[in-house]
């Protein structure tokens, strides 16, 4: 097909143009995440966060059926919840269950089982009932399963790690967090994992003061 009978038929069908690549349609999302994470200050990251979950809403409205976008406003409203903190974030946290919670229905297996290793994080941080709807043993089900979608991942590993020391389980912890700082580098995450690198190397160091 000639560049100019695929622009024709784009122009006819114009929703041939949405099957973007899953990280494709995500990378603005992705880059802005880091961004926020890793070089905005702690006081200005919830608003910023906010902006981000709202952007990651606009997406998955112009995508519907695609996993990608929502798991991103889960990530990006989980984020808030944290960079907020307190019952006030409960809300929020609510929110991001919720996106992800349907991200999981529509695809498990997208962005390497993101959505599984979110929805555990949210899981084990926020607390349990009767205040919110934290569940520590839902928590590890996730982060187990995420695990074998993406045996291999820094994030999975480093969210499990995160969980096993919080619940003082630290000789399963370290091996965990020894495997996120040996995790293969991803293109175009540059930023991401060298801040996740760094958050690892600061929990491993405390697990292994506590192992000693």
């Amino acid at each position: 097909m000639s560049l100019r009978t695929l622009l024709f038929c784009l122009a006819l069908f114009p929703g041939l143009a949405v099957a973007a690549p899953a990280e494709e349609l995500v990378r603005p999302l992705q880059d802005q995440w880091a961004e926020i994470k890793y070089r905005v200050p702690e006081k200005q990251q919830a608003e910023r966060y906010h902006a981000l979950a709202l952007k990651a809403r606009q997406l998955a409205e112009a995508h519907p059926g695609r996993a990608e976008a929502l798991i991103w406003e889960g990530i990006a409203l989980s984020s808030e919840a944290g960079a907020r903190g307190g019952l006030g974030a409960l809300p929020l946290a609510e929110a991001a269950k919720d996106r992800l919670e349907a991200a999981l229905r529509l695809d498990e297996r997208a962005l390497a089982g993101s959505a599984l290793t979110s929805l555990g994080t949210l899981f084990y941080k926020v607390p349990g009932w009767p205040i919110g709807f934290g569940d520590k043993k839902r928590a590890e089900t996730l982060l187990k399963k995420s695990l074998t979608l993406n045996p291999d991942g820094i994030d999975p590993h480093f969210f499990y790690g995160e969980y096993l020391y919080e619940r003082e389980r630290y000789d399963e912890a370290a091996k965990h967090l020894e495997t996120a700082l040996k995790a293969p580098a991803r293109a175009g995450r540059e930023l991401a994992d060298a801040g996740r690198r760094q958050e690892i190397a600061a929990l491993l160091d405390k697990v292994r003061r506590e192992m000693n």
